[in-house]
């Protein structure tokens, strides 16, 4: 203890413009529109909501889309829900009165989560936290990297890692339970955007996925999200942010984000991270647009690296941690006057935030030592202090506060009586949410020329190309070795170039597990959604590749064969996409999912009977297994059984059958229907690809997609300073 007063002690004298805690109560423009002296009063339970006294009514109307709430706030305690915090910003006079939402009161006490090995030093990434959130207010949880931020935020909307093992209880409304689908929303810290639709189609499309009903009911939904997140002037731009498109600004893409969430009218808003890179004046907007939004009676909860003066006293609440201790819990600006009691008061021209920041951060200990190495005059005394003396000061000093006894109390209050229950508003059938998905899909690929048509136009020339070069081969016998070399660079590099649609399978799987996360869509929602939806778009590049190949190299003029030709590349390249899929949704990465494609392509066309014949190839690895799970096999013996089985070649005086001309070039069947087989192992090996596409969505993608969320949140939190 007597370490902790002479480090607070020193702390104080090298802050020349603090002497003392008293005068160190800003002023009242210092938060602007604070009310005078309301730094000096501790929180009162008075603002805890008293449910008997609380008329409140939630209708889902039919069809789920829309909610009709009535609230008569019947005692004082709920007129005083906002009493000392920044009203409500004044709305313009043409704009929309937003829809008032029936918020819920949501309360954690002594919650503990543990990861193991997420730290060194120990498992708990927060320890034993206590705090509660109410109608009509923003609590924001704050504190240096890696300080269990955004754990504690998971933790209390029940979105926590697999991995993670909470203790504690969590109370909405003042009952322990899980909140329903669709009364809460959760806004992770980068979430995935369509940048070839606009706003208003993004968020139309999100109401299609999440409300049931029917879809002219969804546009009010769409209209109001909209106004509460003031986009109304990018309703009908597009979200771009790819290919040729700029895109909208960061403050706007992250309240479209938010926006996304607003369609359930949720009772409880979770944001990580609002103000992520976002630059000072997009960080105000993105606050005060909030704050309208809290005004409307929502929950938010939300996590805060560090913010200016302006935007902090726009918060009502702040939970402050440092490695997983809750420092304190309380008004913002009763925050101001725990440090001052503890020793640590804030210079005049400091935002709080960052002497907040500036405090409880560890990291600033390897800055001060830099500084002493070369710096002896003592311009970096005002922070010579110990870190970790601060922080135990600090957490001392609360746990024996007033506040944190009133916090008690109000913990206390609003779990002693069970309040209104939360529903769930119903989900979107799996009909239509495969319907809205394919429709999605459609529009995504009309619009985006890089990945679809660019891919369509390039498969033509090359196509093309190999036309031209096995052009006017004839059909006489000496043709046959020469038609099934350019059968098989037909078949093998139309599916190499496929790969190059790498990347937008990669951007749909980010989105799906984007939308999964928040049960928005699921793994075979999607997996159909997205096989219907690119059915048209290879069935366009196998008949329009199909007929410029066929025709230049001068194949059997019979429409049932060219058919057949048709459909059997259309299976390969459905084939090939399974594959893609697969690949890239085990990888998630651009890079090695086309390294690992490349490679399993060129070993199956090593594999495939061309350059050696497949019984003549080695018999352990290249027979079995490889040449019978290459499809590239499968179908050039298909299209050369449609081309040369049943005809016949005159060689003097006697006749050899196309099946026997074909023995030295490549193993085929005599069997006229041996085509058939080789189409239906196609057939078969397009669903198995996607049965285990199935597999890897719901068991691999969402878990690795918060594995990664959750491993980049120290080194995305250290980027943004």
């Amino acid at each position: 203890m007597e370490e902790i007063h002479s480090q607070s002690d020193n702390y104080r004298s090298s802050s020349s413009s603090a002497s003392s805690p008293a005068s160190r109560v800003p002023s009242s423009n210092f938060f602007y529109l604070r009310k005078p002296g309301s730094l000096r009063q501790p929180i009162s339970f008075e603002d805890s909501p008293e449910w008997e006294d609380t008329d409140i009514d939630v209708r889902v109307d039919e069809g789920g889309d829309s909610i009709n709430v009535a609230a008569t706030p019947a005692s004082p305690s709920l007129s005083k829900l906002n009493s000392g915090s920044l009203p409500s910003p004044p709305l313009p006079e043409s704009a929309a009165v937003a829809r008032k939402i029936a918020g819920a009161s949501v309360v954690w006490k002594d919650l503990t989560v543990t990861i193991q090995g997420k730290r060194k030093y120990s498992d708990k990434v927060v320890k034993s936290s206590n705090g509660y959130a109410l109608p009509g207010t923003m609590t924001v949880i704050m504190g240096p990297a890696k300080s269990g931020k955004s754990t504690l935020l998971r933790a209390i909307s029940g979105k926590s890692h697999h991995s993670a093992k909470i203790y504690g209880e969590v109370f909405v409304n003042g009952t322990k339970s899980q909140l329903p689908y669709g009364s809460y929303g959760f806004v992770e810290r980068e979430t995935t955007l369509i940048g070839s639709l606009t706003v208003r189609e993004y968020l139309y499309y999100s109401a299609l996925l999440q409300l049931p009903g029917f879809f002219c009911k969804k546009k009010s939904v769409v209209e109001d999200a909209i106004h509460a997140m003031s986009l109304s002037d990018y309703a009908n731009k597009l979200i771009g942010g790819h290919c040729y498109m700029k895109g909208l600004p960061r403050g706007e893409r992250r309240r479209l984000s938010i926006a996304r969430e607003l369609v359930m009218r949720p009772h409880i808003l979770f944001i990580d991270e609002p103000l992520y890179h976002l630059d000072s004046v997009s960080a105000l907007l993105m606050m005060v647009t909030l704050r309208k939004l809290a005004s409307t009676g929502c929950t938010l909860i939300f996590t805060i690296y560090q913010s200016s003066t302006e935007v902090f006293g726009l918060f009502d609440r702040i939970c402050l941690l440092s490695n997983g201790n809750t420092l304190f819990f309380g008004e913002t600006l009763a925050c101001l006057q725990h440090f001052s009691n503890a020793g640590f008061p804030c210079p005049i021209m400091q935002s709080p935030s960052d002497h907040f920041l500036r405090a409880i951060n560890t990291d600033f200990d390897r800055i001060i030592a830099m500084c002493k190495n070369w710096q002896d005059d003592g311009d970096f005394s005002s922070v010579n202090m110990d870190t970790a003396v601060a922080i135990r000061t600090l957490e001392a000093t609360f746990k024996s506060s007033a506040d944190a006894a009133t916090v008690e109390t109000m913990i206390l209050r609003l779990t002693e009586k069970e309040g209104p229950n939360l529903r769930s508003k119903g989900k979107a059938s799996c009909a239509t949410r495969i319907a809205v998905l394919t429709w999605r899909s459609l529009l995504i690929m009309s619009r985006e020329w890089k990945y679809y048509w660019l891919r369509l136009i390039l498969c033509m020339l090359l196509t093309l190309c190999i036309g031209t070069v096995f052009s006017g081969l004839g059909h006489s016998l000496s043709s046959v070795v020469t038609r099934v070399a350019a059968i098989f660079v037909f078949v093998s590099f139309t599916s190499l170039l496929g790969i190059a649609g790498v990347p937008s399978l990669l951007k749909e799987i980010k989105i799906y597990a984007s939308e999964e996360s928040n049960r928005h869509s699921g793994a075979l929602v999607f997996l159909l959604g997205q096989l219907l939806s690119s059915i048209p778009f290879l069935f366009l590049i196998s008949i329009s590749s199909s007929l410029v190949f066929y025709f230049l190299i001068g194949l059997r003029d019979d429409f049932s064969l060219l058919m057949y030709f048709v459909l059997n590349f259309f299976i390969s390249l459905l084939v090939n996409e399974g594959l893609m899929l697969l690949i890239g949704s085990l990888w998630q990465h651009v890079f090695w999912s086309i390294l690992t494609l490349v490679s399993i392509h060129v070993v199956m066309m090593l594999s495939a009977g061309y350059f050696r014949i497949r019984n003549a190839l080695p018999g352990p690895v290249w027979t079995y297994p490889v040449s019978y799970i290459a499809f590239h096999t499968y179908s050039i013996q298909g299209l050369l059984e449609n081309e040369y089985v049943g005809t016949s070649f005159a060689v003097g005086v006697r006749t050899i059958s196309g099946f026997q001309a074909l023995r030295s070039a490549y193993d085929i069947s005599s069997d006229s229907n041996s085509k058939w087989e080789n189409l239906l192992v196609l057939f078969l090996m397009a669903i198995g690809y996607r049965i285990l596409l199935l597999i890897v969505l719901h068991f691999h993608v969402g878990k690795n997609e918060s594995i990664l969320k959750f491993c980049r949140c120290s080194k995305e939190t250290n980027s943004s300073r």
